[in-house]
């Protein structure tokens, strides 16, 4: 299984450059729409309810510091990805990668995963939390949005 910095690196090559923040965000679409349609984790690794919203800390552990990113800038192999994998990953950088960072942490606040896990750390805006956001809700949430597309 291909961890966050290989599907990190895999973004950054084919859409690089880019914000720390638009990475971050791109990688937790992809992971939610992945599993969605596959019914597996893209990667095992957690995002946490940050103040500005999902974060994958040992991806920002890659990025710290860092605002604009450019291919081979996070240690990762993008060739660990499957099939599978890339077909999602495509999917979101062809669909979402044309909104800027803020745009989509915009989208990560209107409902879902991100606000649940605030909600139960108790966290107010801008307040920092490392609250994981719950895979079933990840699915859940990423399932409905699938649906809604097929309908």
């Amino acid at each position: 299984m291909a961890t966050v910095n290989d599907v990190a690196a895999y973004i950054l090559a084919k859409a690089a450059p880019m914000s720390a923040m638009k990475l971050q965000k791109l990688c937790y679409f992809a992971y939610g729409y992945h599993l969605a349609w596959e019914d597996r984790q893209l990667f095992p690794e957690t995002f946490e309810a940050w103040a500005n919203g999902p974060v994958s800390y040992e991806l920002y552990d890659q990025h710290r510091g860092r605002y604009q990113l450019n291919a081979g800038d996070v240690d990762g192999d993008p060739s660990l990805l499957d099939d599978g994998e890339r077909e999602s990953v495509n999917i979101v950088l062809d669909s979402m990668g044309v909104y800027s960072a803020h745009e989509l942490s915009a989208m990560t606040h209107r409902a879902g995963p991100w606000v649940l896990a605030r909600e139960r750390a108790g966290a107010a805006d801008l307040q920092r939390s490392n609250e994981e956001l719950r895979d079933a809700d990840i699915a859940d949430f990423f399932g409905a949005l699938v649906s809604q597309d097929d309908e």
